[in-house]
C-alpha cells in the first residue's frame, strides 16, 4: 500500500497501529435500545429475590425458549470441521422442512443443572408451563424435597409475556397443580440477554450445536445431551410431542378478578407476581 506517496508494507502498518495503541476490535453490543421505567429497580429486586431463595434453599429456575430450527438439509450458517464439503439446500423453506423444533429450557440455578425441552408444535405459555410441570414431577422435586416455593425467572414477552392473561391463566393452573407458591419476576425489556439462562445453559447448548445438521430430531436430542462444561453443568433433555394450541383466551371473570387469585408487587405489578397455592 501506498503512504504519501510512498510503498510501505502492511507489516510496517500493524507495527505503528500497535504502537500507537490501536488493535483489533469487535463491536460491542451493549447499548440498549430503550431505557425502560424501573429498569434498574427491577435488576436490583431480582437480585434480592435470588439471594433469598438460595438462603432458603428454595429453587431458583431461569427460563427461556430458544430460537427454532428446522428439520432437513439446512445450512445453519456455522463452521464444522471435516475433510469434505458439506452440500445444503441453497434456500432455506419451511416448505421443505421435516419439521420445526423448538427447544424450550430451564436452568437450575442453585444447581447448575439445565432442562431441554424439544418441542414440535407451538411455543405457547401451556408448552412452558407442560415443561415446567414435566421437569418438577421426574427430577427437580427429588432436588427440593418439602419445598412449597419457587421463584421463576423469565423475560417479558413470548410464551412468558408479562402482559398476556394467558400467561397468568396457564401459571396459575401450574401452581395449584404443584401444589406450590410460584413467583414470578420479569426482566425488563431489552435486558433478556441478562437472563441467567442466556450464558449458563443455551451458550454452551449452541455450541453443542455449532455446525450439525439437523436431518431428525434424535440428531437435536443426542447433540444436546452432551452440553456440559468444566464448572458442572449437565443437562437432561426429552422431547414433547404435543400439539398446542394458539389464539387461547381467558375468560372475562379472570380478567376481572385476577387480584384474588394472585399477589402483584406493589411496587413493580407488571413484572412481578406471585400464585400462591392456597
Amino acid at each position: 500500500m501506498q503512504v504519501l506517496g510512498e510503498d510501505i508494507s502492511y507489516y510496517l502498518v500493524r507495527t505503528f497501529l500497535k504502537e500507537l495503541g490501536y488493535s483489533k476490535r469487535r463491536y460491542s453490543k451493549e447499548q440498549c435500545l430503550s431505557n425502560p421505567e424501573n429498569r434498574d429497580a427491577q435488576f436490583n429486586k431480582i437480585a434480592r429475590l435470588k439471594e433469598a431463595f438460595f438462603r432458603a434453599g428454595l429453587p431458583v429456575l431461569s427460563i427461556d425458549t430458544k430460537q427454532k430450527e428446522m428439520l432437513g438439509n439446512f445450512d445453519r450458517k456455522e463452521s464444522y470441521y471435516g475433510k469434505y464439503k458439506r452440500r445444503t439446500l441453497d434456500h432455506d423453506f419451511l416448505s421443505h422442512a421435516q419439521g420445526i423444533v423448538i427447544p424450550h429450557g430451564i436452568y437450575d440455578c442453585f444447581n447448575n443443572k439445565g432442562y431441554i425441552t424439544l418441542g414440535t408444535s407451538k411455543d405457547t405459555s401451556e408448552f412452558v408451563c407442560d415443561n415446567i410441570l414435566y421437569y418438577w414431577q421426574n427430577s427437580l422435586q427429588w432436588l427440593y424435597p418439602n419445598t412449597e416455593s419457587m421463584l421463576i425467572l423469565c423475560d417479558g414477552g413470548g410464551s412468558n409475556s408479562c402482559l398476556h392473561h394467558i400467561v397468568k391463566h396457564d401459571l396459575l393452573k401450574l401452581s395449584k397443580v404443584l401444589d406450590m407458591n410460584i413467583l414470578v419476576a420479569h426482566y425488563p425489556a431489552y435486558c433478556s440477554k441478562w437472563n441467567p439462562i442466556e450464558h449458563k445453559l443455551f451458550s454452551y447448548l449452541h455450541k453443542s450445536w455449532e455446525g450439525s445438521i439437523f436431518h431428525n430430531i434424535q440428531i437435536v436430542k443426542e447433540l444436546a445431551l452432551d452440553t456440559s462444561t468444566k464448572t458442572g453443568l449437565s443437562v437432561e433433555v426429552r422431547i414433547n410431542e404435543k400439539t398446542y394450541e394458539t389464539g387461547r383466551k381467558v375468560s372475562d371473570d379472570f380478567k376481572e378478578n385476577m387480584n384474588d387469585f394472585i399477589i402483584f408487587d406493589d411496587l413493580i405489578p407488571k413484572w412481578n407476581y406471585l400464585f400462591s397455592k392456597n
